[in-house]
């Protein structure tokens, strides 16, 4: 096909398909659709998913719990960072606040034993990116979300947000300790 020819001739749905084309045409769309159900086999059945739960809350509300259950289970201060790391009991729940530009408080959980971590921003939109093992929850303002976690490797997590957040989103890092 060439610009030259006629306006009708330019019109590439009014030529007939070559077979090499159609070919490629149903292979990709069966690849699609095979795509399409594994996402949604693997949603379902693939056990990856995070049990969450959210509620309603104002970020003042949210800060106080925070704030009371860290002053009541912080078991040091944290010498490269200065926050306080908390150990909440097992079972129990851990409360981890975003706002700009910091996760806080520093948390130290046991491996093997399940928490509910509790999660809101006291700002803006923020994302938890628990790294390494890839984990990615986003973090609104408003609202409580809890998930239930059990670490099952001991170690030093890094916490990194994913949500672009403003002029200091890069400097947005925190710690997680498993031991």
């Amino acid at each position: 096909m060439s610009a030259i020819l006629p306006p009708a001739e330019r019109l590439w749905w009014k030529h007939p398909l070559d077979r090499v084309e159609g070919t490629w045409i149903a292979i990709a769309f069966v690849w699609c659709m095979i795509l399409f159900f594994m996402m949604v086999f693997w949603h379902v059945y693939g056990n990856q998913n995070l049990s969450t739960e959210t509620y309603s809350t104002t970020p003042e509300d949210f800060r106080i719990k925070a704030e009371a259950w860290a002053e009541k289970y912080t078991v040091r201060i944290d010498e490269t960072t200065g926050q306080p790391v908390v150990a909440p009991p097992d079972g129990g729940d851990a409360y981890l606040i975003t706002r700009l530009w910091s996760f806080w408080p520093t948390l130290e959980l046991e491996k093997g034993k399940t928490y509910r971590l509790h999660l809101s921003s006291l700002d803006y939109n923020h994302g938890l990116s628990l790294q390494p093992v890839n984990i990615n929850i986003q973090v609104v303002p408003g609202y409580e979300h809890v998930v239930t976690v059990t670490p099952n490797q001991s170690g030093t997590y890094g916490l990194v947000c994913n949500e672009f957040c403003g002029i200091g989103h890069h400097m947005m890092v925190g710690r997680l300790y498993v031991k």
